[in-house]
């Protein structure tokens, strides 16, 4: 790739950031899935100012990547703007067409898997990330830049550990616990940072407990401590000082004053349904997954995975 190309690139994924879970109004009816459940879920817009910045993100991408069609960066990218406008079978379709260019590139798998789980095609998303873990098997690791970068601005997740982590979601969604809790295993390893490992840690915790390992699972919370340093990952961290007993349950569900609410909600709310479903108390975890269900950031994976757990029953 050319320098310019690439200078461009980093720029893009710098400056830009994610949707403002708070900043959004349901404003189309376009359907982009269909829940576990049965339910449409319906794309979302957002606010005049919020809409024009990320279209304007995409716009740049798409430029880039028709003036260097044959570059992978520019593809990926493409796909990732679109996904954060929400248009998530669109994504998927650029990352399509980025394989045909680039049929052994994890990064494509990688994207394309997490899309294929926004979407619900749980089946085609494990068997992405299942060709990128593949793919990566042998292979140094490198920093995935942030689409939505933290206020260090700095990344928190590489190739490796989005590859591992997503895979061990979708085994998790699918009831696949032992395959969950190796994808987990092999995520863990390659986090380096606590902002990855509190992430890692509390599907691995929640893994566990569906495994009936509860001494195990006991032991994965010795390192937690609310002292960690963190950039990003407060949500998972406090589901960990939950399940560790240092906070108590209701706690993460008063998520008024959060910029981000309905994301917060669902992560934590989710979490706090597991602990009671792991701890026998079925009525009161199906009753906060309904909680969850009633927000509309149906991306979320708390959301998935409270579909996930309805849908079974």
């Amino acid at each position: 790739m050319r320098p310019a190309v690439l200078a461009l690139l980093v720029l893009l994924a710098g400056c830009a950031t994610a949707p403002d879970p708070g900043s959004h109004v349901v404003a189309e009816t376009s359907v982009e899935a269909t829940s576990l459940l049965g339910d449409p879920l319906v794309r979302t817009a957002f606010s005049d100012e919020r809409q024009t910045t990320l279209e304007a993100d995409l716009a740049a991408a798409e430029a880039a990547y028709a003036a260097h069609p044959d570059s992978l960066e520019a593809a990926v990218w493409v796909g990732r703007r679109l996904g954060y406008l929400w248009r998530y079978q669109e994504a998927i379709d650029a990352f399509t067409e980025g394989l045909a260019t680039h049929p052994d590139a994890p990064e494509l798998y990688r994207h394309r898997g997490h899309r294929y789980l926004t979407v619900r095609n749980l089946d085609a998303a494990v068997a992405d990330l299942e060709r990128a873990a593949q793919l990566i098997d042998g292979t140094p690791d490198e920093i995935e830049p942030d689409g939505a970068p933290n206020a260090a601005g700095i990344p928190t997740s590489t190739l490796h550990t989005n590859i591992w982590y997503h895979l061990g979601l979708g085994y998790y969604l699918q009831g696949r616990f032992d395959d969950a809790l190796d994808a987990y295993a092999q995520c863990m390893a390659a986090s380096t940072n606590d902002d990855m490992w509190v992430a890692t840690a509390d599907w691995m915790y929640m893994t566990l407990r569906r495994l009936d390992r509860d001494a195990e699972a006991r032991e994965l919370l010795a390192p937690v401590t609310p002292e960690m340093a963190l950039l990003e990952n407060h949500a998972y961290h406090r589901r960990l000082l939950m399940y560790k007993g240092l906070l108590a349950p209701d706690s993460l569900l008063r998520v008024e004053d959060d910029a981000d609410a309905d994301l917060t909600f669902a992560t934590q709310g989710y979490g706090v349904g597991n602990h009671y479903l792991a701890e026998g108390d079925t009525a009161r975890a199906d009753a906060l997954f309904r909680r969850v269900l009633a927000s509309d950031y149906w991306p979320a994976f708390g959301y998935l995975a409270a579909e996930a757990e309805l849908a079974t029953r």
